[in-house]
């Protein structure tokens, strides 16, 4: 049976952090390995983690350089074969990792697999579907491919071959692991399934705009890294013929998806 790490970073978003942890306690898959790193929250979220002790196999309380870090340190203790990180205030859906460790079992070639996702408001309501594209690492360099991360997985091996999360990077870390795990020879596929939600609120780092300035650095920085070059003035009218073409057949891969579906 193959075993699946999944580690949380948690920060003082004990709001949401309870419904987090227990996305994962409460999934049907037995072979779960559940980490939980928390840098020194003062919200009551430490208190929140201690309720679930006895079904969290490793709690670090410690000091970390960011959520990369956090992150890094978490997966230093993670023995599973496939490994995910769900954020403290995103959700894994039920029955969520039966599905990935039928995939990965049955896919041997695959080091990567990436699903769909729904968004989240503030309050737990679904506010959309959010579908990721067919990985293309060109295509990632120029923003047009989009990976729900909550729904994203990935072998051990492919992780510490690509030397883990780049701890420098504190706005885009999880694009830059998939780009690190490309360039470092991993196999990727889509699948169709909504596996997590990403939950979206003006206090959260993606609708507070608060680091706006700082992940446009890295995204440069992560361009620079996939293409070996900065980027040119025609890069920008690359990235609207990208969005042009990504719009166009949106519609027809809704109705004719080519992405293996698991069962």
């Amino acid at each position: 049976m193959i075993k699946i790490s999944i580690v949380t970073v948690s920060y003082n978003q004990g709001k949401y952090l309870a419904t987090a942890i227990r996305s994962i306690l409460e999934q049907d898959y037995p072979a779960v390995e559940y980490i939980i790193v928390d840098p020194g929250s003062t919200d009551g979220s430490r208190e929140t983690i201690e309720r679930y002790s006895d079904r969290i196999h490793k709690i670090i309380f410690e000091p970390d350089n960011g959520p990369a870090d956090g992150l890094n340190k978490g997966f230093a203790y993670a023995t599973g074969d496939v490994l995910g990180y769900i954020n403290s205030d995103d959700i894994l859906f039920p029955g969520a990792l039966h599905k990935v460790a039928a995939y990965f079992k049955l896919h041997q070639a695959i080091d990567v697999m990436i699903g769909n996702g729904v968004q989240l408001d503030g309050n737990g309501m679904v506010t959309k579907k959010l579908f990721s594209t067919k990985w293309d690492i060109r295509l990632f360099a120029y923003g047009v491919c989009v990976c729900i991360q909550p729904s994203t997985f990935f072998r051990k091996s492919a992780f510490e071959k690509a030397g883990g999360f780049n701890i420098e990077n504190r706005t885009s870390w999880d694009g830059e692991l998939l780009v690190d795990m490309a360039i470092a020879g991993a196999r990727f596929v889509n699948v169709s399934d909504i596996l997590g939600g990403f939950r979206l609120y003006p206090e959260s780092i993606s609708g507070s705009g608060r680091m706006n300035i700082e992940h446009k650095i890295y995204k440069e920085q992560i361009f620079k890294k996939i293409v070996g070059r900065d980027k040119k003035f025609t890069d920008k009218l690359w990235t609207l013929l990208y969005r042009l073409r990504k719009k166009l057949s949106s519609n027809l891969s809704r109705k004719v998806s080519d992405r293996p579906r698991i069962h």
